[in-house]
């Protein structure tokens, strides 16, 4: 059963909450906030303040605090080229935007040094490709490229390369031939993955739409003063349905009217057949309440997540240099035959909640995993080959190590822009805000799995539940309660004590001769 993606948007003051799920499930998480400046993909017309040649860098002023970070090995070899075209189009002298008529400098030295290439106060065309994380810059790229559905348009190049995910050679040839024969001169084109068995006029309006877009950055470059962004990447909800829309996509639902026109403008552009996925939400409950969504935020990006069915938990902590994820077995995991089973399952449900806190939290650089030890090699193999399918989805580039001699994995994740971290601790209700509590939000599923276990696992035949009186009339309400659900569930009698002396987040669970039972 192929599974089924959708996009909800929220719109907030700020700008806009954009939440990917996959079968109901959240995977992706992005805040995009009107103010965020100096994202990926975005082409600023910089100035070069420092040159330090002992580390073969730059430092280029876009306009942030900081100056941004360039490398000699991040010019491209075509550096020469592009250098020689900002000159031209500052004085006005290469006035267009078509690079058939223009002629390439010779590519500059792999080794060779930065002195060579520029000097402090140059102007430099410069594309961000890190965002600016911690204490550091935006890092820059003068190997410009334009993203678009199906294709990527490289700037002075000529070369067609195609992903190395579309492995069917006939379709490889078609892509190539096809792409040579329209691609403008001096324009080199990346084929993505999604451009597999499509057609050439979806492939052509794609690609005139990046070479329009080229051309108003030229236009843009002309009249530009420094620190001036002369090509915009699109905003994050438009970048990541281009990215992500494939045939499974079949939902993108939008709370406000200006975005909703906005991508509705833009899918009209991309992908005219799924026009008709774009819904404008208008119900009564808040659009992340109704998608369960706000639940979701609160129960994953705690630093502590649990594992289905009970049978673990992560604990996530981060450093300034690398993130640790720490993999521990529950007090229900002990179904098993043995110890080595009851490690591999966790393991397994681990690795597969572990690739989705990646790509949810967008946590990048080196990430240290301790698992639960096991003893064969056959089933360290088998949990690396399954991070590795768990991962296969991840748009950011990644490399997994299999299993130390000490039982840890690792991985290094491109980081490209900061990690999303969402506070989830609340003031305690008991305390007055002396201390912090795990999400409220999630007592009451809590409480449900500690009596599903006691009913169907530790066969309890009768139990009571001493709890807050708010809990209580949650159980409690309507004509058919949840406390009535669960007798024709469970063919088992519950009952519910109000006591106003536990705090909210408190519960007790007696036996039938009054015995408090411990889980």
């Amino acid at each position: 059963m192929a599974s089924s993606s959708e996009l909800v948007i929220n719109s907030t003051p700020k700008g806009c909450r954009i939440a990917l799920l996959r079968d109901k499930k959240l995977i992706e998480f992005h805040n995009e906030e009107n103010a965020n400046k100096f994202t990926v993909g975005d082409i600023y017309l910089g100035t070069v303040k420092k040159v330090v040649p002992g580390l073969n860098a730059a430092f280029i002023d876009i306009g942030y605090e900081k100056d941004a970070f360039l490398h000699y090995l991040d010019f491209g070899p075509q550096i020469s080229s592009l250098n020689k075209f900002t000159k031209f189009a500052l004085t006005g002298k290469h006035p267009s935007y078509d690079l058939g008529k223009f002629r390439n400098e010779p590519d500059i030295n792999k080794l060779g040094k930065i002195t060579q290439v520029l000097t402090k106060g140059q102007k430099i065309l410069v594309q961000v490709v890190k965002e600016p994380i911690s204490t550091k810059g935006p890092r820059l790229s003068c190997e410009l490229s334009l993203a678009g559905r199906y294709i990527i348009l490289v700037p002075f190049s000529n070369a067609v390369s195609i992903s190395k995910k579309i492995t069917n050679s006939d379709e490889r040839k078609r892509l190539l031939r096809l792409i040579s024969s329209i691609k403008p001169d001096n324009f080199g084109v990346i084929i993505r993955t999604v451009a597999e068995k499509k057609d050439v006029a979806e492939l052509d309006r794609d690609l005139r739409n990046l070479v329009g877009k080229w051309k108003q950055g030229v236009i843009a470059l002309k009249k530009a003063n420094p620190k001036d962004k002369i090509i915009g990447e699109m905003s994050r909800v438009s970048a990541l349905l281009r990215d992500v829309l494939n045939e499974s996509f079949d939902s993108v639902t939008v709370d406000d009217k200006v975005v909703y026109d906005e991508l509705k403008e833009f899918i009209k552009e991309i992908a005219p057949d799924k026009e008709k996925i774009i819904k404008s939400y208008s119900g009564k409950a808040k659009i992340f309440e109704s998608h369960g969504i706000e639940k979701q935020l609160k129960s994953l990006f705690g630093k502590s997540v649990s594992l289905a069915n009970g049978s673990g938990y992560l604990i996530i902590e981060h450093t300034e240099a690398l993130h640790v994820i720490d993999v521990n077995s529950g007090n229900k995991s002990s179904e098993e035959s043995s110890q080595e089973n009851t490690a591999i399952t966790t393991n397994l449900e681990a690795a597969k909640e572990v690739a989705r806190q990646l790509q949810l939290r967008d946590m990048g650089g080196i990430i240290v995993i301790d698992f639960i030890d096991m003893r064969k090699a056959e089933n360290k193999r088998v949990l690396y080959d399954k991070m590795k399918e768990f991962m296969k989805n991840d748009r950011s580039k990644f490399t997994i190590l299999p299993l130390s001699r000490f039982g840890l994995m690792q991985i290094t994740r491109q980081r490209v822009r900061p990690e999303m971290n969402i506070k989830t601790t609340e003031i305690c209700p008991s305390c007055g805000g002396s201390g912090k509590i795990a999400p409220s939000i999630l007592i009451a599923d809590q409480l449900e799995q500690d009596m599903h276990h006691l009913l169907s696992k530790q066969n309890e035949n009768h139990i009571t539940i001493s709890l807050h009186p708010y809990l209580h009339a949650y159980f409690t309400k309507g004509i058919i309660s949840k406390q009535v659900k669960w007798y024709f569930k469970y063919h088992k009698k519950v009952a519910l004590i109000q006591d106003s002396s536990l705090a909210i987040t408190d519960y007790i669970f007696t036996n039938k001769i009054g015995e408090q039972i411990e889980i």
